[in-house]
C-alpha cells in the first residue's frame, strides 16, 4: 500500500502531485470515516491565499458532499482558526484546512481534524490509506435531497478573532507593532486584533495575490521582519508562515526572538502565575539547550519529543501539560487552543510585554542560545541509514569530540530525501567543521 499523509498531512506540488482527483476522493473517504467515528454529519473546510486552493475547495466540497455530509465553508483562515471552529460547531465531524504551511505557493497540503479539532491519531489515517488504496470504491452515494449541502460561513473569521482576544487581559495603547502577515491567511486578522487592543500597527505584507504566500516574507525570511522592526523603529513584530500555525519575534533593536526564547517567556511568566501545570515545557528534540539551561535556571522541567507537533501535541495531552511547541514558532498554548497559532501566541507574548512593562529583549534575555549548526544531506533514500556502519561510526566519532559539552543529533526529514545533521556546542567554527565531515560521509554512503 503507498502512503498519503506525512507528518503534517498531505502535501505536494498543486495539480502534479496533489490534483483535484486526489483531493475528492480523499474528500469523501476522509468525511465519511470522521461522519462513522463521530456520528455527526457536517465538515468544516478553510484554506490559504494559494492559487490553488479554490480548485481544491472545490474537489473536496464535490467529495465530502457525495458522501452525505454537509459542508460549512469558511473560506480564508488559519490552520489554528479551523481547529477552534471545528469544536465550535455541534455537528461537525471533522475539518479539512488546504494549507502548504511555510512553503511556496507552487505547493499545497490538506490536513484533517477531528471533531474535536485535533490532528488525526495514526490509526485513523491508515484507515483512510487502506480506503483510498483499495481497487473498489464501496463508499455509499445518497442521491436526491440526501446529498451533502454547502454552507457559506462569513462571520468564522469574526468569530475566532474575539475567542482568542478574550485569552489576554492587557491593553496595547502605546505600543508601535510591526507584523509580517506572510501575505498568508492572516493577512486581514493580525492587523485587527493588535488594532482592537490599543496598538498602533504597521502591518506589511498583507495583500495576497495567490502567488506571493511566504515569497520573502514571513516566518521563513525572518530577516524581512527584522528589517521592518528597525526601520519603523516599532517597540516589537511578529512574523507568521502562511497559514500562522507559527510565529517569531523580533524586538526593538532587531534582535531576532524564535520558538525557543518565546516557549522561555511563556514559560516563566505561567510559573510565576502558578498556571504552568506539571510545572513542564514540551518541545522537541531540536530546541536549543539553551532552552534546558534556562529551564534548570528558572525552575520549570523540560520534556524533549520527536521533531513535529502531533509529537509535541502527544506527550502534551500524555503528560497534562499546557505549553509547548517548536524552535520554529509553532507553539501550542493547550488551554486555548488544540494545535499551534501564531496569532494567539503573539497576543500572548505582547501580553508579557505590557503586563510585566519590560521591553521585548530584556524578557528574552532569561534565554541564552547556544550555537547551533544544521545541515541538510540529499539523499537518493531515507532509509537505512541507522544500520550503515560508516555512517555510526561517524556518529560516535563526533559524539567523542563533543566530550559532553554539546549535542548531535541526526534524523531523515519527513517530507523530503534528505538527512539532517545537527550540533551544538560552544565553538561555531567547531562544530561546523564537523558537521560537514559527518555529512560528507553520509552523502557518499546513501548518495
Amino acid at each position: 500500500m503507498g502512503k498519503l499523509f506525512g507528518t503534517d498531512g498531505i502535501r505536494g506540488v498543486a495539480n502534479k502531485d496533489l490534483t483535484p482527483e486526489l483531493a475528492f476522493k480523499i474528500g469523501r473517504i476522509g468525511a465519511y470515516v470522521l461522519q462513522q467515528n463521530s456520528g455527526k454529519n457536517a465538515f468544516l473546510l478553510a484554506r490559504d491565499t494559494r492559487i490553488s486552493g479554490s480548485m481544491l475547495e472545490g474537489a473536496l466540497i464535490a467529495g465530502i458532499t457525495s458522501v452525505g455530509v454537509n459542508v460549512y465553508n469558511v473560506g480564508v483562515i488559519s490552520t489554528p482558526a479551523a481547529a477552534y471552529l471545528v469544536r465550535q460547531v455541534d455537528d461537525c465531524c471533522g475539518g479539512v484546512m488546504i494549507s502548504a504551511s511555510h512553503n511556496l505557493y507552487p505547493d499545497n497540503g490538506i490536513k484533517f481534524f477531528n471533531c474535536e479539532g485535533f490532528k488525526l491519531p495514526d490509526e485513523v489515517e491508515e484507515e483512510i490509506e487502506k480506503l483510498y488504496f483499495q481497487d473498489k470504491d464501496t463508499l455509499p452515494r445518497p442521491d436526491a435531497d440526501a446529498l451533502g449541502r454547502v454552507l457559506h460561513d462569513p462571520t468564522a473569521g469574526e468569530r475566532y478573532l474575539q475567542y482568542i482576544l478574550s485569552t489576554v487581559s492587557c491593553r496595547l495603547d502605546g505600543y508601535r507593532v510591526v507584523l509580517d502577515c506572510a501575505n498568508g491567511a492572516v493577512y486581514s486578522l493580525a492587523p485587527k486584533a493588535f488594532k482592537a487592543l490599543g496598538a498602533e500597527v504597521i502591518s506589511c505584507n498583507d495583500s495576497p495575490n495567490g502567488v506571493n504566500i511566504n515569497r520573502h516574507c514571513g516566518s521563513t525570511c525572518p530577516e524581512a521582519i527584522i528589517s521592518l522592526v528597525q526601520k519603523h523603529k516599532a517597540d516589537f513584530g511578529f512574523t507568521f508562515d502562511g497559514d500562522a500555525d507559527r510565529v517569531l519575534a523580533a524586538d526593538s533593536n532587531g534582535q531576532l526572538i524564535d520558538g525557543d526564547a518565546i516557549m522561555t517567556i511563556l514559560a516563566i511568566y505561567l510559573r510565576e502565575k502558578g498556571q504552568l501545570k506539571k510545572n513542564t515545557l514540551v518541545a522537541t528534540v531540536m530546541s536549543n539547550m539553551g532552552l534546558e539551561k534556562a529551564a534548570q535556571e528558572h525552575g520549570f522541567k523540560l520534556l524533549r519529543t520527536k521533531v513535529g507537533d502531533r509529537y509535541v501535541l502527544e506527550r502534551m495531552l500524555a503528560e497534562g501539560c499546557i505549553l509547548g511547541g517548536e524552535q520554529s514558532g509553532h507553539i501550542i498554548l493547550l488551554q486555548h487552543n488544540t494545535t499551534g497559532d501564531g496569532l494567539l501566541t503573539a497576543l500572548h507574548l505582547a501580553n508579557v510585554i505590557a503586563e510585566k512593562k519590560m521591553p521585548l529583549g530584556q524578557l528574552a534575555a532569561a534565554y541564552t542560545r547556544y550555537p547551533q549548526v544544521l545541515v541538510n544531506c540529499r539523499v537518493k533514500k531515507r532509509d537505512g541509514w541507522e544500520q550503515n556502519p560508516r555512517i555510526q561510526a561517524a556518529i560516535q566519532a563526533t559524539e567523542k569530540k563533543l566530550a559532553g559539552q554539546g549535542r548531535l543529533l541526526v534524523r531523515p526529514s519527513g517530507t523530503e530525501p534528505l538527512i539532517r545533521v545537527m550540533l551544538e556546542g560552544t565553538k561555531e567554527t567547531d562544530l561546523q567543521m564537523m558537521a560537514n565531515n559527518l555529512a560528507q560521509i553520509i552523502k557518499n554512503e546513501l548518495a
